[in-house]
């Protein structure tokens, strides 16, 4: 398993204290990375650094907003602060409100634009110049089958999904001169907060596991896994993708 590793690697998570984001911090930990975690929760947060920090690995938090310019601003202090160089930057952060389309208020619309896909756009254009003094950097968004198929999310949570996949492909053909690779993963439903609404709803676990070949629902740690990959110089070589994992829903025909 010679160079499976993030050994060195200085990555910085956001939505990085609960799901899909923490999990994430716990792969990259494992794999020997320094990580720098992004939560609105503050009592979270600390809770979730202390502990890892007990064991001795190497991680740090940010208690800020991403939805915001503001909280934007704390994230780049922050990172500038402990490194002179980005290797990873996971955009991570997103949430969702579940309605029909015309019952959406444009603040809803707003809220749910800003938190999955502003964030996330401003972030990396605000971060390129420490990701180009970086060591093989790499930006994994995490966006979601959401964005390529209707999967009764909701038309904003789809949008957004499907502008990030698009921003992927657009930096990843600009960024590449600057040698960082952008890609992103794409999860089917998930065992995270998010998700757990749905996943309590019987009769729609019901129709997602019908049409997951699977038959079961993803774990966090199962998508983490993914965006390590992506993560390594391992995937030197792989930039502009998006990596699904939906345990087969998106091949699934009849």
């Amino acid at each position: 398993m010679k160079g499976w590793t993030l050994a060195g690697k200085r990555a910085l998570i956001t939505g990085g204290s609960k799901g899909i984001g923490l999990a994430t911090a716990d792969e990259f930990l494992a794999l020997g990375a320094e990580v720098l975690i992004v939560a609105r929760g503050q009592e979270e947060l600390e809770r979730v650094v202390s502990e890892r920090a007990a064991a001795g690995l190497k991680i740090d938090g940010v208690q800020a907003d991403v939805s915001s310019a503001v909280g934007r601003q704390m994230v780049l202090d922050a990172v500038r602060f402990r490194w002179d160089g980005l290797d990873v930057l996971v955009n991570n952060a997103g949430t969702n409100i579940r309605r029909p389309t015309v019952e959406y208020a444009a603040e809803e619309v707003a809220h749910i634009f800003a938190v999955n896909f502003t964030s996330a756009y401003e972030l990396a254009r605000a971060l390129h110049p420490l990701l180009c003094r970086g060591n093989g950097a790499a930006v994994i968004n995490v966006a979601s089958v959401a964005g390529m198929l209707d999967v009764g999310s909701g038309s904003p949570y789809g949008a957004t999904k499907a502008a990030m996949l698009q921003m992927t492909r657009n930096l990843a053909g600009e960024w590449a001169r600057d040698g960082i690779r952008v890609n992103a993963v794409s999860p089917w439903y998930t065992e995270t907060p998010l998700a757990s609404p749905v996943l309590r709803d019987p009769e729609r676990l019901d129709r997602i596991l019908k049409r997951t070949p699977l038959t079961r629902i993803a774990t966090a740690d199962e998508v983490a896994a993914a965006i390590a990959f992506l993560a390594m110089d391992k995937a030197s070589y792989i930039t502009g993708e998006n990596l699904v994992v939906d345990g087969g829903m998106t091949i699934k025909g009849l």
